[in-house]
């Protein structure tokens, strides 16, 4: 009659499975893509980052199957990839506010050149990781 209630485990992140993993490595790749086009081409690294059709493909992917790695270690690679690309977005607006005075156009290009280094950075950081199977930071 007083049958004990069962207390769940806390909660602790999963394994992906192993299609997501590979979902991720696509991502990754589709990223490095459009930085490598941007690098070789007449693009910049954050113009070809954020407007390119890889890089697009590749941040819908990031939202589409975002509920997949919910809870496992991939949510964090889910995440550092969004912010990525909206971060490399918002450091294009405000680069194109700096670009309306005359004054503001250098210190947009050194801007621009910067957040494309960042972009790489994120890319390569991210990447590595999960090829390590690591998490990163949640940021």
């Amino acid at each position: 009659m007083n049958d004990p209630v069962p207390v769940p485990a806390p909660v602790q992140a999963g394994q992906p499975s192993e299609n997501m993993v590979t979902l991720t490595h696509l991502i990754y790749a589709l990223h490095a893509f459009a930085v490598f086009s941007g690098v070789v081409g007449s693009a910049s690294i954050i113009g070809s980052f954020v407007a390119s059709l890889p890089s697009i493909a590749a941040i819908v992917l990031n939202y589409w199957n975002q509920d997949a790695v919910r809870g496992t270690w991939l949510e964090c690679h889910f995440r550092w990839q969004i912010r990525t690309f909206w971060f490399a977005v918002l450091w294009i607006a405000v680069a194109v506010l700096m670009m309306l005075t005359i004054i503001g156009i250098p210190f947009a290009l050194l801007l621009l050149g910067l957040a494309g280094l960042w972009v790489l950075y994120r890319v390569v950081r991210g990447w590595l990781a999960l090829i390590n199977r690591r998490t990163l930071p949640m940021n």
